[in-house]
C-alpha cells in the first residue's frame, strides 16, 4: 500500500512550521513505514521545492505559488497535479488531508480521499464562539463532500464536526493520535524542579493563557515559591488586535507572579521534553481542541496534567485518576489543584505513573497505525 499525507506543516529542518498536526502525522507516517507501507508526504506552502528522504517517508516539499487572480483556486489545482504526476510513477492507494480550511476543496483524485478532523476553521470558530468567514466554510464544505470517509482524533471531535456539516456520523472513525512510546521515557520520573508549572503551546487566546496568567496570580498566593516557564510561538490576539497574546498576559499578571514567569518562545523538540520531565505539574487550560498532543506527551513522561474538562479532553484523562479535569474559567478551582500537587509528592507519582499507563494503553502509535491501516483497507473495498 502507498499512502500520500497533504499537510502544511511538519517536523523537519527544511520545513517552516510544526505544530500538534505535523507531530501527529510524522508519527504515524514512521509507524506505517515501520509496518512496509510506502508514505509520502506533500507539504505545500513553502518557502522552497524540493524532494527529501527521512526515516523512509519521502517527502515533498512544494513551494508556495502566487497567480494573478483566484491564487486560491489554482494554487489546490497545482497541488492536485502534482500529485497527479507522483500517482503516474508510483501509483497512490488513498490520499489523506487534514480538514482546515479545506485544502482538497476543488480536487479531484483518482484515488479515495480520507479527511481527518485536526480541527477546521468552523470547529474552532464554533468552540471560540466567533463567526467564521463564509469563503473558509464553503472551501471545507466542499473539501468533506469530495472525501469518501473521515478520520477524528476524538468522539468528541468528530460529533461536533458531524454537527457543523452536516455529516453523517457512521462514517467517521474515531482513531486516536499515537506516540512513539520508546521517545517518551522518564527513567527519573521523581526527579523534578519543584514548584514548576509548564504550560506547551502557542500563547494564543483559545488556548486559555489569559485564564492561565490569573491563575498562576493565585497560585504564588498560596505557593509563594511557585514558577510558571511558558513554551511556545506568541501570537496576535484576535479578538483586540494586540501583537501580542504574551503582552496582554503581562498586564493581568500580579508583580510578583510576573517576577515568576519564565517566557521561552519556541524550542527545539528535545529541549521542549527536558522542560516537561523537570516540570512538577503541566498545565493545559485550552478551550478549543481536537486532542492535545502536548497532554498525551507530558502523561507519557509521567507529569501530573491539569487539563481543560471540555469533550474532548474527558477522553484523555479520568479525572482525579491520571490527571485533572477543571474548567478553564474556573480559576480558583484550578489553581487549587495545580497547588495541591505541588503539596503532595506522593500523589503527584501516582498520578504520573497512572498517565502513563494510559497512554500506553490508548494512545501507542504501534497500535494506532494499525487501527489507520484496517480503516484505509476498509476503504479501499
Amino acid at each position: 500500500m502507498h499512502i500520500g499525507f497533504i499537510t502544511s506543516e511538519y517536523p523537519h529542518p527544511k520545513i517552516a512550521h510544526a505544530a500538534g498536526i505535523g507531530t501527529s502525522i510524522k508519527n504515524l507516517a514512521r509507524a506505517l513505514v515501520a509496518k512496509g507501507i510506502r508514505v509520502t508526504v506533500f507539504v505545500y506552502q513553502q518557502a522552497t521545492q524540493e524532494v527529501v528522504e527521512d526515516e523512509g517517508v519521502s517527502i515533498h516539499i512544494l513551494k508556495t505559488k502566487r497567480f494573478r487572480f483566484l491564487t486560491w483556486y489554482f494554487y489546490r489545482k497545482h497541488i492536485q497535479g502534482y500529485l497527479e504526476d507522483i500517482h503516474f510513477q508510483t501509483p497512490l492507494d488513498i490520499i489523506e488531508a487534514p480538514d482546515w480550511t479545506g485544502i482538497t476543496a476543488f480536487m479531484n483524485f483518482k484515488m479515495p480521499l480520507v479527511i481527518r478532523f485536526h480541527g477546521s476553521d468552523a470547529y474552532f470558530c464554533k468552540l471560540d464562539k466567533r463567526k467564521q468567514k463564509l469563503k473558509n466554510y464553503v472551501f471545507e464544505k466542499l473539501a468533506l463532500k469530495n472525501a469518501k470517509a473521515f478520520i477524528a482524533p476524538t468522539t468528541y471531535a468528530g460529533i461536533e464536526t458531524a454537527k457543523i456539516f452536516g455529516l453523517k456520523i457512521e462514517t467517521i472513525k474515531t482513531i486516536h493520535y499515537g506516540l512513539e512510546l520508546q521517545h517518551f521515557e522518564n527513567e527519573s520520573p521523581n526527579v523534578y524542579n519543584e514548584n514548576v508549572l509548564l504550560y506547551i503551546g502557542t500563547l494564543i487566546r483559545k488556548k486559555g493563557v489569559l485564564e492561565l496568567a490569573k491563575m498562576f496570580n493565585k497560585i504564588v498566593t498560596l505557593q509563594p515559591k511557585a514558577k510558571l516557564i511558558l513554551i511556545g510561538a506568541d501570537a496576535v490576539d484576535i479578538k483586540t488586535g494586540e501583537p501580542s497574546t504574551f503582552a496582554l498576559m503581562q498586564k493581568l499578571f500580579s508583580k510578583k507572579a510576573k517576577a515568576q514567569v519564565e517566557y521561552l518562545g519556541k524550542l527545539p523538540y528535545n529541549q521542549v521534553k527536558a522542560h516537561i520531565k523537570n516540570a512538577h505539574v503541566c498545565a493545559f487550560p485550552s478551550f478549543a481542541e481536537t486532542l492535545g498532543m502536548v497532554t498525551i506527551e507530558s502523561m507519557a513522561l509521567q507529569k501530573p496534567v491539569v487539563n481543560t474538562n471540555l469533550g474532548w479532553a474527558q477522553e484523555l484523562i479520568d479525572d482525579g485518576v491520571n490527571g485533572y479535569l477543571v474548567h478553564p474559567s474556573d480559576i480558583e478551582t484550578y489553581a487549587s489543584r495545580i497547588v495541591e500537587l505541588f503539596q503532595d509528592k506522593t500523589r503527584c507519582a501516582k498520578i504520573g505513573f497512572a498517565a502513563r499507563q494510559k497512554v500506553a494503553l490508548n494512545f501507542d502509535i504501534k497500535k494506532n497505525a494499525d487501527k489507520n491501516l484496517q480503516f484505509y483497507k476498509e476503504v479501499l473495498k
